[in-house]
């Protein structure tokens, strides 16, 4: 009778206690989050998200994990009133859903957080994410442009190698020293790449652009933007000290660069990964070549944002607050794929290491300082893709840059600023 008396005692007990975590379970509020990214990131993410849950076991956040056309499934998520709480985003992209007020604003989050410290992003990683002077994401990195290079080649062919503060000149006439070296087997001086994002920092650079930073102007048909694509398009058509794509094949400019037939490629922080990995001679970086502005690249960001019809905002925050931390970010810093938007990260030995490559990692973050987030409005894409067929016929040497941008396009650009 004891033993079934006790049984029964213990058996009552269970299920009080069984309740009780479903209950739990039952009231936590779930966030949906979702973020593009390989399979690299999500393996740094998960975990993240894990930890964010124990800390938090009144939140369950729901991974929606879009790895390929990510925008065009959020603007279904978005027409479908089936947003997530919290959205991945970057600057480019994401201001057509702040011009459309469908992200909430962050500053007054920002403002009365107690754990997270303004001071502690880079000016600029704000900017980029600040839209009529709201905060619609708060920024996890920034992105930016710098030239790598192989030392080995650079030596081979005696040739000094770029350093802090070189010019346009000097760019070009360390890549005709290059090509016309005898001494080393590599065919072209740089990659070349047709996307915007590696040919704007020319033209900012000489002072011009596409759009005005106040995003009141077509500036393209400019001298300055001219003189600058010029420049550009010459190191493949004129002096020949870039592969054309027929050159090129099926082969990215990585893979150029891997093999020694580029001495120097143009590329982002997000390549340092696959160079550690897979490269087998001397490398390191150099900030962007200068004119007559400085050296002005892009300083993109990517980060968190809530959406402003979200049912649950501060748990939202919350995740993004957590997201944004400190420990956090240094975790996703550690995989060498970002360039963190926290000062405090980016200037600390986890991220200028100068035992593993690049050795300069410190021209990631001097870089941020010089440069400008991308002026870019909600039709920035159709600019582009405007401009993408005007300038293949200059990439392609069957035009010069004064033939190809004109006030004709210039009109029709204007037209794409309201």
């Amino acid at each position: 009778m004891r033993l079934r008396y006790f049984l029964n005692i213990f058996f009552v007990v269970f299920c009080l206690l069984l309740l009780s975590g479903c209950s739990t379970r039952e009231k936590a509020t779930v966030i949906k989050f979702s973020s593009w990214g390989s399979e690299s990131e999500v393996r740094i993410l998960r975990p993240l998200i894990a930890e964010f849950e124990e800390k938090n076991p009144d939140i369950k956040i729901e991974f929606i994990h879009i790895p390929k056309n990510y925008f065009q499934k959020l603007h279904l998520l978005f027409a479908s009133n089936l947003a997530p709480d919290v959205i991945f985003v970057n600057n480019i992209n994401g201001i057509i859903y702040a011009d459309a007020g469908l992200f909430e604003d962050l500053s007054p989050y920002l403002e009365a957080s107690e754990g997270t410290d303004r001071e502690d992003f880079f000016e600029n990683s704000l900017k980029a994410f600040t839209y009529n002077d709201k905060l619609y994401a708060l920024p996890r990195d920034v992105s930016n442009i710098v030239v790598f290079y192989n030392k080995d080649i650079f030596s081979c062919c005696g040739v000094e190698p770029p350093y802090e503060g070189w010019t346009f000149g000097d760019f070009l006439e360390k890549s005709k020293a290059l090509v016309n070296s005898k001494s080393c087997s590599q065919k072209w001086a740089v990659g070349f790449d047709e996307r915007a994002v590696f040919w704007l920092p020319f033209l900012w650079s000489n002072g011009g652009g596409i759009l005005s930073e106040d995003l009141e102007k077509i500036i393209i048909a400019e001298e300055a933007s001219v003189e600058g694509l010029e420049f550009y398009s010459d190191l493949r058509n004129k002096y020949h000290l870039a592969p054309s794509d027929a050159q090129k094949g099926s082969l990215s400019n990585s893979q150029l660069f891997k093999h020694g037939d580029i001495a120097m490629q143009i590329s982002g922080r997000w390549s340092v990964p696959f160079f550690r990995k897979n490269l087998d001679f001397d490398w390191d970086i150099v900030p962007f070549p200068s004119s007559k502005r400085g050296s002005v690249v892009d300083v993109d960001a990517s980060g968190w944002g809530i959406s402003a019809g979200s049912k649950y905002k501060e748990q939202a925050w919350r995740f993004v607050e957590f997201m944004a931390s400190e420990e956090a970010v240094k975790k996703m810093t550690s995989s060498g794929l970002i360039i963190p938007a926290r000062v405090s990260v980016a200037k600390s030995e986890l991220f200028l290491d100068t035992k593993q490559k690049p050795a300069g990692s410190k021209y990631f973050v001097t870089a941020i300082d010089t440069g400008i987030p991308t002026p870019a409005n909600k039709n920035y894409q159709e600019i582009l893709d405007i401009l993408d067929k005007r300038i293949e016929l200059l990439f392609s040497g069957k035009k010069q840059a004064k033939e190809v941008i004109d006030k004709e396009l210039e009109a029709e650009l204007s037209e794409l600023l309201e």
